[in-house]
């Protein structure tokens, strides 16, 4: 069975924004955790493409990653996701492949096939484009050609982009992308962070049907943990009162802005929020270092994934900092 050790970590950024600070220091904090994760050892950091929230500043994904490509020297970094039915494909494999040209082999493209945001903002996004989610398939199929060594006669070629091969990842919530990258023979990322509910069916569908290609060999599954991890118990559950006001905000469709954190929630939400916040975070981590441990541990068990990303929204960006410290020390077994 696969343990702690040979599992790779991952992160997963939204660049949360505090309710008592600027987005310009959720942005410079995004840098701050990056280099801190090329330190500690992480896998990759991937920024997700969300749109119209004010709580999280990674809407411009590719130019915030620019910023953190040039101001870190190893890390992978990418995108986890764009969203690619706000994109034109080509625009999305010119602006990917200039920054693995300019940083080579440290740039990623994870791709969604939801809008990461409200239908209104949606339509802003698309002004004068009629794509669907239901061209999903055909667009990964023209961005994976835009990276490649361009054909004899190709009409069309990404500059920068063509010959890049940036690596391509489909990630989702449900079992269309799972059998899409299955198909397609692509690393599969599911977003359980937030919708956990199908996470073992998906894994399941997409080893069974997985068809090796150019880019893999064999199946490989990440999937999206939350975290929250101090050095008690005790203070664990009190910083993830944090998460939990933001998801029962995005319930209400109030701010997403991180809050500090609370002494208890009782009083706060109605037992049908609480069901709700619970089912978010069903695969979140909360605790001490040897509670996490156990948990990870338990996931494994049951899911046997190839890495972990995670996910943290603690309002301290010190004490956020340490959690992912103590994420890598229980990898590394101390």
């Amino acid at each position: 069975m696969r343990t702690l050790n040979d599992t790779r970590f991952s992160i997963l950024e939204l660049v949360p924004v505090r309710d008592d600070k600027t987005i310009q220091f959720a942005l410079n904090h995004a840098l701050e955790l990056a280099q801190a994760a090329e330190q500690l050892g992480y896998s990759r950091m991937w920024l997700a493409e969300h749109h119209n929230m004010d709580g999280i500043a990674s809407s411009a994904t590719a130019v915030l990653l620019g910023y953190l490509l040039a101001n870190t020297k190893t890390l992978t970094l990418g995108s986890g996701g764009i969203m690619l039915p706000n994109h034109a494909p080509l625009v999305v494999a010119e602006q990917f492949g200039t920054l693995a040209t300019l940083y080579p082999d440290r740039v990623e493209l994870g791709l969604g096939r939801a809008p990461g945001t409200d239908q209104m903002t949606m339509r802003a996004l698309r002004r004068g484009r009629q794509e669907t989610e239901d061209q999903f398939p055909q667009d990964i199929l023209e961005i994976l050609q835009y990276f490649k060594d361009p054909e004899p006669n190709q009409r069309i070629v990404a500059t920068p982009g063509q010959s890049t091969h940036v690596p391509v990842w489909l990630l989702g919530s449900s079992l269309f992308s799972a059998q899409l990258a299955a198909k397609l023979g692509l690393p599969y990322s599911f977003a359980s962070h937030f919708a956990p509910r199908m996470l073992g069916q998906a894994i399941q569908l997409y080893r069974e049907n997985f068809e090796p290609s150019e880019y893999l060999e064999r199946p490989y599954v990440s999937m999206g943990v939350p975290t929250c991890v101090a050095d008690s118990d005790e203070e664990a559950e009190y910083l993830a009162t944090s998460a939990y006001q933001r998801v029962l905000s995005l319930i209400r469709g109030q701010t997403l802005k991180l809050k500090a954190p609370i002494d208890s929630m009782d009083g706060l939400w109605s037992p049908a929020e609480k069901m709700s916040v619970d089912n978010f975070f069903a695969m979140a981590q909360v605790g001490s270092k040897e509670t996490v441990k156990a948990g990870l541990e338990s996931l494994l068990a049951r899911y046997d994934v190839d890495e972990f990303i995670f996910t943290c929204d603690i309002y301290d960006t010190d004490k956020r900092l340490h959690n992912f410290e103590l994420l890598m020390q229980l990898k590394n077994g101390q």
